[in-house]
Order: structure tokens, then sequence, then C-alpha cells
């Protein structure tokens, strides 16, 4: 009797696993982009006011060039450049 819900568990817990298998992974790899390009930021942070460049650190600007790659590093500078 107390093995039962245990096994019914287990199993739905393997169906989902199953089922997010390909979402977790995509997310996984944003996720691992997003923290490699915060370090880029991080070291235009550093070197940018000699550069003349200032785009701020953080996780916004993470993602969208996590998604985007370095198109998207151009469009946060121009857009940066357009409001300020």
């Amino acid at each position: 009797m107390l093995l039962f819900p245990w096994l019914a568990g287990g199993l739905i817990l393997v169906v989902l696993l199953a089922l997010l298998r390909r979402p977790l992974g995509s997310l996984l790899r944003l996720l691992g982009r997003s923290v490699a390009w915060l370090a880029v930021l991080f070291g235009v942070s550093q070197v940018g006011p000699i550069l003349g460049i200032g785009l701020g650190v953080n996780l916004v600007n993470a993602l969208v060039l996590g998604v985007l790659g370095a198109p998207g590093f151009g469009l946060l500078l121009l857009l940066h450049w357009a409001l300020h």
C-alpha cells in the first residue's frame, strides 16, 4: 500500500523529465550564454570609459546578449547611444 504512491510519483517525475528534456536543455544553453556575456559586459564596463562605451552590467542586458549574441551587443550599444 505505501509503495504505490512512491511508484506513481516516480513514474510521473520520469514522464515530466522526458517531456521537458529539450526545453530544459535550451534553457540551460541560454543560461550559459547569458553568464558568458555577463562576464563580457563586466569586462567592457572596466575598459568602457577608455573606449567611450558604457553598458550596464545587469540581467536584462545579459539575456539580450544571450539570445542575440554579438549583433545584440551592437544593438545595445546603438540603443545606449540613441537614448543618451
